[in-house]
């Protein structure tokens, strides 16, 4: 058996197509409502691709920021996988390059012979070669990218509301207003309100192109068309929007639910008064909000804050991170200290961090605190304490106190977040 790993020509666009999940009609999500979904049931298979899709796909796929590898066996390819070039944004809110590991697929005939981890290293590689010292990913499964080292950096909550439960606790004079909008409209203003929140939120990812395009396509669950939601505030700026659907069921208990698919607010007077719409739309039963992040305010807002029930918790953005001292020196930090760490197979590092930034440089010394790179890739956004992963046994503390000082440094006020993927 010959194998090779090597990128697609654009003669063999379609041959990788053929591949993956999304095209070929196999599973690929858990057969369960996820916390990016907020519909009741399962995500549905997607259809398998007709020639003629395939054929307009395959023109379409090579461009600068989408790159994708395969595996070769025989000469026929049995797997592949692509890196997306996108940015994240990292604590003191320099936005840096992210290679993003998507459309990721081995043929169930081939599976047990190493294909995906040949072509994860050798997409590492790609990266690190394009000066990408971090790469991320979304994982269908929580079991398989641990072992390439990656781990998961951001959550995700999906909550539910039964509009009867909501009230909130003051009364509120919104000084901008609410307005629907169509999609035309809505495609507007979402890449100018995405540009805004993500240079200020830890986690969030730069959109793909033709994030925004397409508003009104109907999604594959049949939930039914979107609705634009968007808020102005006292000066006409658009500081808020969301996007839901009114899903129509026969089954009387799955009917008059409202679907909020994306929200994002830029002021507190747009969150409450983005919500207090959205929880009070007449002949609704039931609010059901997927994508959103694991500190929502929300929650403090109700005068019952039992309302809310969270019904999925899941990890969003996995981090793997390729170069220690450059992704450490990216970021800020939330106190002044010093502190040597020690990452299996990554040597050992001297961390001079403060607010304003950080040196980090190599080191004979001992350590103060030793884990691998998947607890680094968790702890580097600052929504997983070193702490917490202490006490699971995956972070060894060195010198006492350690590992406390290293949350202090890596503390953030709000927890990391991405509401757009790859």
């Amino acid at each position: 058996m010959a194998i090779e790993i090597r990128p697609v020509t654009a003669a063999e666009t379609k041959e990788y197509l053929r591949v993956l999940p999304y095209v070929n009609g196999f599973p690929q999500e858990e057969p369960e409502p996820s916390a990016w979904y907020a519909g009741s049931a399962a995500w549905p298979p997607q259809v398998p691709r007709t020639e003629q899709q395939l054929e307009q796909e395959a023109g379409e796929l090579l461009t600068d920021w989408f790159r994708p590898q395969a595996a070769f066996v025989d000469g026929k390819i049995a797997g592949g996988s692509a890196i997306v070039s996108v940015e994240v944004t990292v604590p003191g809110g320099r936005q840096v390059a992210l290679g993003g590991v998507t459309s990721t697929a081995v043929l169930p005939t081939y599976r047990r012979r190493g294909l995906l981890r040949q072509i994860m290293s050798a997409m590492l590689d790609d990266c690190r070669e394009r000066g990408e010292f971090l790469a991320g990913l979304s994982a269908s499964e929580g079991t398989i990218y641990g072992r390439y080292g990656f781990s998961p950096a951001t959550f995700q909550h999906r909550w539910e509301v039964r509009r009867t439960d909501v009230a909130f606790r003051d009364d509120f004079t919104d000084p901008g207003s609410l307005d629907l909008v169509d999609c035309a409209e809505a495609a507007v203003v979402w890449p100018v309100l995405h540009e805004q929140v993500r240079a200020v939120r830890v986690g969030e990812i730069s959109p793909l192109p033709g994030k925004w395009q397409n508003l009104n396509r109907l999604p594959a669950d049949g939930s039914g068309p979107a609705h634009h939601l968007v808020h102005r505030d006292a000066t006409g700026a658009v500081d808020g929007a969301a996007i839901f659907r009114l899903p129509w069921s026969p089954d009387p208990a799955l009917a008059g639910v409202l679907q909020v698919e994306a929200f994002e607010a830029l002021t507190p007077d747009a969150y409450r008064a983005l919500w207090a719409l959205l929880l009070d739309f007449d002949l609704i039963k039931r609010i059901v909000a997927a994508r959103r992040p694991v500190d929502e305010p929300l929650r403090w807002m109700l005068t019952n804050p039992r309302a809310l029930k969270l019904t999925r918790t899941r990890d969003n953005l996995w981090l793997r991170i390729l170069d220690v001292r450059r992704a450490l020196e990216a970021r800020t930090y939330a106190a002044t200290d010093a502190l040597v760490l020690e990452v299996d197979g990554h040597g050992r590092w001297r961390l001079e961090a403060a607010p304003d930034g950080a040196a980090c440089t190599a080191t004979d010394a001992d350590a103060d605190v030793s884990l691998t790179v998947n607890e680094l890739g968790s702890l580097y956004l600052g929504g997983v304490r070193a702490s917490e992963l202490m006490y699971a046994g995956r972070v060894v503390e060195r010198t006492a106190g350690a590992v406390s000082r290293l949350d202090a440094l890596l503390r953030q006020d709000r927890a990391p977040h991405n509401a757009v993927g790859f």
